[in-house]
């Protein structure tokens, strides 16, 4: 019974360490977009539609991450990662509820959408941040999650999440639509072949902790890289979406924006493969 008993507190010591590490994760992932103006804004003026659709789609996401890289090394399978991502999910809404309002974002007065819609565009980004804080904020033998299990699709996966990721921090600002107009078209596919290459250099090449090796370089560039890219530049499109930046604009326009968002969403792509 004693041995129980220790066993219990330890289970549950364990699992407020990590829900700990995943408040300080949101907190460190999530802090850009909650200082950005565009963000504080874009809460309250997107549609109902496309601020729906975004937290539809976030679900799914969140719990691809819970299930690779959990914040809970106590708690681990489907049902377990269902769970990590109702709790990441909560965390990130939490988070964003105490930061905006101490910045004074949130007005005690503003309608319960206004409210609403501040809260979800953020909270996702913490959501990801408190997945992802067991993997980067543990200690060195203390890291959890699934990532090794990860087939082919997972691989895709997680180029996604942190594609998103990226462009969620890029998307709202004016800088994207200001650079996507100055370019032209040698300066898009110059862009987008360096997108590839760095994107490429990045997991194979230049030596970065968690760097793959892989026996046949072009099998890899086509089925990782290139379609990983392929990827990051629907993920772009779709997060130009949500932020209501392709409303009004021509096709050639949209291209260039997600070309120029694609970028850091290459890099984002890369680095998730490397660090989750």
């Amino acid at each position: 019974m004693i041995a129980s008993l220790d066993f219990d507190r330890r289970r549950e010591f364990d699992y407020a360490r990590d829900l700990a590490r995943a408040f300080g994760g949101a907190l460190l992932f999530s802090l850009p977009l909650l200082m950005t103006m565009e963000m504080w804004w874009l809460g309250f003026i997107l549609e109902p539609a496309r601020l729906a659709a975004f937290l539809l789609v976030a679900l799914p996401l969140l719990f691809g991450l819970a299930f690779y890289a959990g914040f809970s090394a106590s708690h681990r399978g489907v049902g377990h990662a269902l769970l990590d991502t109702l709790v990441a999910l909560a965390v990130g809404f939490l988070v964003a509820a105490i930061v905006l309002a101490l910045f004074g974002v949130l007005e005690p007065d503003a309608p319960p959408g206004q409210i609403a819609g501040q809260l979800v565009l953020q909270a996702v980004a913490g959501a990801m941040g408190a997945l992802l804080a067991g993997r980067q904020l543990s200690a060195g033998g203390d890291k959890v999650g699934d990532e090794d299990q990860a087939a082919y699709p997972g691989e895709l996966f997680l180029m996604v999440a942190g594609a998103l990721f990226l462009g969620l921090n890029m998307a709202p600002t004016e800088e994207m639509v200001l650079i996507a107009y100055r370019m032209t078209a040698l300066h898009v596919a110059a862009l987008m072949v360096g997108s590839l290459l760095v994107m490429h250099a990045i997991v194979y090449s230049v030596g970065f902790a968690g760097q793959e090796v892989h026996d046949r370089p072009l099998s890899a560039f086509l089925h990782y890289t290139l379609a990983g890219y392929g990827l990051v530049l629907l993920t772009s499109l779709y997060v130009l979406w949500v932020f209501g930046r392709t409303q009004g604009h021509g096709l050639a326009e949209i291209v260039d924006a997600v070309v120029v968002l694609s970028f850091p969403g290459a890099i984002g792509a890369a680095a998730a493969r490397l660090l989750v």
